[in-house]
């Protein structure tokens, strides 16, 4: 049996957007804006649906997500994070923690509660 907890208590808003992909950590950028992460950034979500001009997209503000994580692998339980500046997000020792209830080694994949 397979075990799964994307999108338990998510929660989204929509934003204006510019280059941003499904499955991305995005950051504020402007007023009612988001954009793509730089390396090491702190994230506001995870982008869940783009329009299809591109102009704007929803954002996972909140509950579970599952997202690509590059360097060593974050550890269970509550782990820093930022972003890897490829719309993953990687381990860090410092900064903003989140709760992370799993980690797939061999797809390179996290899943935490944002």
């Amino acid at each position: 049996m397979g075990i799964s907890f994307e999108g338990i208590g998510q929660w989204a808003a929509t934003f204006a957007c510019g280059e941003a992909a499904v499955g991305q950590v995005v950051k504020i950028s402007g007023s009612g804006e988001v954009a793509a992460c730089a390396d090491g950034d702190n994230f506001c979500g995870v982008v869940v649906f783009v329009a299809r001009d591109g102009a704007a997209c929803s954002v996972a503000l909140g509950g579970m997500v599952k997202v690509p994580y590059t360097g060593t692998a974050p550890t269970l339980g509550w782990t820093g994070l930022a972003a890897d500046g490829k719309g993953g997000v990687k381990a860090l020792t410092t900064g903003r923690s989140y709760l992370v209830v799993d980690v797939d080694e061999s797809d390179k994949t996290v899943t935490f509660a944002l």
